[in-house]
């Protein structure tokens, strides 16, 4: 098999608060997306670290400590073709298919799991973690296409 590449992403956190509710966005923390892409398509595995902006944290620093931690948010393909009956494309141009059109689906809840093997195994283990999920995706019979990995472990 052809090499799996790994990409790592930080996104910036932002403050678009604005009393005007039609241009209010929110506060949001920085996003991490950890992607293993491979000749196949690209599986990723995305944390919302809730790493503020210096005056927003300073702001939330009386919060409940729920709001404050890191938020598991998504495990989840990228694939330049369709995994199920019915499936649509999400994207026309994917940054993970090389511009192709891209059939995503992912998990809330696989990300849970994707984020334990973080905590308990580190750089390694997430990486295993995405590549047993890569492999299960685009390599397995049908019947195992795009099954979240029972959590890398």
């Amino acid at each position: 098999m052809a090499e799996l590449q790994r990409i790592v992403e930080f996104t910036a956190a932002y403050d678009k608060r604005n009393p005007d509710p039609t241009k209010n966005y929110g506060a949001h923390g920085v996003n991490m997306r950890l992607v293993l892409k491979g000749p196949r398509g690209a599986v990723q595995f995305v944390l919302f670290t809730n790493w503020q902006l210096p005056h927003i944290a300073k702001e939330w620093e009386n919060k409940p400590r729920s709001l404050t931690q890191p938020l598991p948010a998504d495990v989840g393909y990228h694939s330049p073709e369709p995994l199920w009956e019915g499936q649509e494309v999400q994207a026309e141009n994917c940054d993970y298919l090389d511009g192709k059109s891209c059939y995503y689906d992912g998990s809330g809840l696989a990300a849970n799991d994707a984020f334990a093997v973080l905590v308990e195994r580190g750089s390694a283990g997430i990486w295993g973690y995405l590549e047993d999920y890569y492999h299960r995706t685009f390599e397995d019979s049908p019947d195992d296409a795009a099954r979240v990995p029972d959590g890398g472990r």
